[in-house]
């Protein structure tokens, strides 16, 4: 008796449909159709369902022999109208016997989102995508309470792969033109990277009607197609192909209704036409079209959650189009109806600027898991720019913490929030603007007038929010300035072809000395640090000496200095007292003078700025008595545990050239008497 009452209530008042396409579903030539439809009562017959996940009596309509088709769906003639109980598609795929699982088709409330196209808009169940297939079963399975289904209800089976002739594209909205800031000009505001209409297939030729327009984008609608999770990421394209078929063919709209779609790795297609970058009246979200847009994640996400790829696409869709208008994405706005299940015509309600679809209508859209995690939507579309660090300031050095330039800079700066989600940076110097560069650069360039600056880069958020990095720039066109010019000095070490000499030099200025770099027989960059170098210079030949210091804003200053090493032998010193010849390949000419009586001595007279003694050093050596210009000087040690020959063991130097003598005399030091001489070494 049951099953005769579901009967009657099933079947009431449905007629026999005919098909709107591909009637009776035999095979014939030709290509596969875009979309094939059959009656749901053409064969209905009842069958017990218990024990599974759906318990009742299902009304189903046999497995039928189809062509080719990938997305499968169920309409029926009243939008308002509701369904008796839970359908269920399972399909063939294509080259396969067996059939798939029986898979719910997504009805949690009346189709409410076309309206605002108008027109003969039909109820439907979300569409399930199931890839390419060629047979097709579906039923309703109805629980305790059994209603009649609707009237005019039918399986709608949608090849995307059909290629209808392009209609006539609207003419494409000329880009913003940079506008100009105090002479600056501004980049334009960055579209999403996305899949065009043209690039993923839109089928123009089924679009019925030119987009409409609407004021600016004062809420986001995020949806989900609840077509399955059961797609790659390369069939995409097919899927969109598919849902703009669907819900124009199958459900009567004039095109897609989603503003936009993305899908699962993040990839985003424009959806509905008119212009990505205006405000198109979508047909998404009943009572709330108007000044409104919408993406539809691909896929359902009642408990699967959206990867963090396409989280991110929809957090940059929403800071794009609510940002654009001056809305911040994470703020709210109260709204007034159109006129829906949810809210009557012109209730006020407050509403996220980026709302799930169940937040306006009486729908699961967009699935539970996804709805959970608009909240870090947006967060990611609302956010300021995260981590804004100035990098370095090529052009400049840094002394301290400040750069030092002589004028022209290229700043380069970076941050964690991903560039997709930047507008631009701007850059400005002691307050105002310099420079604007697009959200995908991450450098300026800027030329700076004399003295200290504060330099500032601004990222703009989509969202219009912003972060500011400063740094402290002084343009310095001054060279360094020499305390001490470079002079050169006789030094300890080994004669020979050859004296060791020394550089020496003294700079400042306000920059701080970078660096000093000495061109000549010593040549080396050093740290600015360092006011000296040694070396060795060849005797007999004049040897000039570059020294360019450089202060960290790049600013050279330079100085050079001549001088010429000789050396006078033993022989060559006038002499008292008692020396003999000490004969050694190792002493200068092979020969050098040694004494230990009191009362010996050798002198020289040289002109020069430097002077150099010298002799061998032993371990049976004593003090030698230096004396310059009758004063004495010092005492030359010439103890040492090992031989040491031609050493310079005393120097003195002078800055300017002038004619000096220079006398030595053994000291007469107790148990090591003996001095060994082999010259005297100076510079000219």
């Amino acid at each position: 008796m049951r099953r005769k009452r579901l009967v009657t209530a099933l079947v009431a008042g449905l007629p026999v449909l005919a098909l709107a396409v591909y009637g009776g579903l035999t095979r014939s030539p030709g290509p596969d159709p875009m979309l094939q439809t059959f009656a749901f009562t053409g064969g209905l017959r009842l069958v017990a369902e218990t024990g599974g996940a759906t318990d009742g009596v299902a009304a189903e309509v046999p497995e039928r022999d189809t062509r080719r088709f990938s997305l499968v769906g169920v309409t029926w003639d009243d939008p308002r109208a509701v369904t008796g109980g839970t359908i269920q598609v399972r399909t063939r795929p294509v080259g396969a016997r067996s059939w798939t699982p029986w898979q719910d088709l997504e009805t949690d409330a009346p189709d409410e989102s076309g309206g605002a196209d108008g027109g003969p808009a039909r109820g439907a169940s979300d569409p399930l995508w199931v890839g390419p297939s060629n047979g097709v079963r579906a039923r309703v399975v109805a629980g305790d309470e059994v209603r009649a289904l609707p009237a005019g209800m039918r399986v709608d089976l949608i090849n995307p792969d059909v290629v209808g002739r392009p209609r006539e594209e609207i003419a494409p909205v000329a880009m913003q033109r940079p506008r100009r800031v105090n002479g600056v000009e501004i980049p334009s505001r960055p579209e999403p990277k996305l899949l065009s209409r043209a690039a993923w297939g839109a089928n123009e030729k089924i679009v019925k009607e030119a987009p409409t327009y609407t004021g600016p984008v004062q809420v986001f609608f995020v949806h989900h197609t609840a077509t399955g999770n059961g797609y790659s990421c390369a069939s995409s394209t097919s899927v969109v192909r598919g849902i703009e078929a669907y819900q124009v063919k199958s459900k009567g709209w004039n095109d897609i209704g989603y503003n936009f779609l993305v899908d699962k790795c993040g990839t985003i297609f424009e959806g509905r036409r008119g212009g990505v970058d205006r405000n198109v009246l979508g047909a998404h979200t009943l009572g709330f079209n108007t000044n409104a847009s919408a993406v539809a994640v691909i896929g359902d996400f009642r408990s699967t959650p959206i990867p963090a790829a396409a989280r991110l696409s929809v957090a940059q869709l929403a800071a794009y189009k609510l940002g654009g208008a001056g809305n911040a994405p994470a703020s709210r706005v109260a709204l007034t109806s159109g006129g829906g299940p949810k809210f009557a015509v012109g209730r006020r309600v407050v509403l996220n600027r980026i709302s799930g679809h169940r937040d306006a209508g009486l729908t699961e859209c967009p699935g539970t898991s996804l709805y959970r995690q608009l909240p870090a939507i947006r967060q990611l579309a609302g956010s300021a720019p995260a981590g804004l660090h100035v990098v370095k300031v090529d052009g400049a050095g840094v002394w301290g913490d400040t750069y030092w330039t002589r004028g022209a800079i290229a700043p380069l700066w970076d941050l964690l929030t991903p560039s997709r989600m930047i507008d631009r940076f701007d850059v400005y110097v002691d307050g105002e603007m310099v420079d604007s560069r697009a959200g995908s650069i991450r450098a300026g360039s800027i030329r700076l007038s004399p003295g200290p600056h504060t330099v500032a880069v601004r990222a703009r958020h989509l969202s219009g929010r912003t972060a500011t990095a400063v740094a402290k720039v002084v343009a310095d066109v001054e060279p360094p300035v020499f305390t001490a010019l470079p002079q050169v000095y006789l030094t300890g070490g080994t004669v020979g072809t050859s004296v060791p000499i020394k550089v020496s030099w003294s700079a400042t200025d306000p920059a701080g000395i970078r660096t000093a770099i000495v061109a000549g027989t010593s040549a080396t960059v050093l740290d600015g640090a360092i006011r000296a170098l040694t070396g060795p210079a060849p005797v007999g030949v004049t040897s000039t000496w570059r020294v360019g210091v450089v202060d960290h804003a790049g600013n050279r200053r330079v100085a050079t200095v001549d001088r010429t090493p000789m050396i006078l032998a033993e022989a060559q010193a006038t002499r008292t007292g008692s020396w003999r010849a000490a004969r050694d390949a190792n002493h200068l000419g092979g020969v050098a003078a040694a004494a230990a009586a009191a009362g010996a001595s050798l002198s020289w007279t040289v002109t020069g700025r430097s002077v150099g003694l010298v002799a061998a050093r032993s371990a049976t050596s004593g003090r030698v008595k230096v004396s310059i210009d009758g004063v004495l000087a010092g005492y030359a040690d010439l103890n040492a545990a090992t031989p040491q020959y031609r050493r310079l063991v005393f120097s003195k130097s002078w800055p300017d050239t002038a004619t000096h003598t220079v006398k030595v005399e053994p000291e007469g030091t107790a148990g090591r008497p003996t001095v060994t001489i082999d010259g005297l070494a100076y510079l000219s």
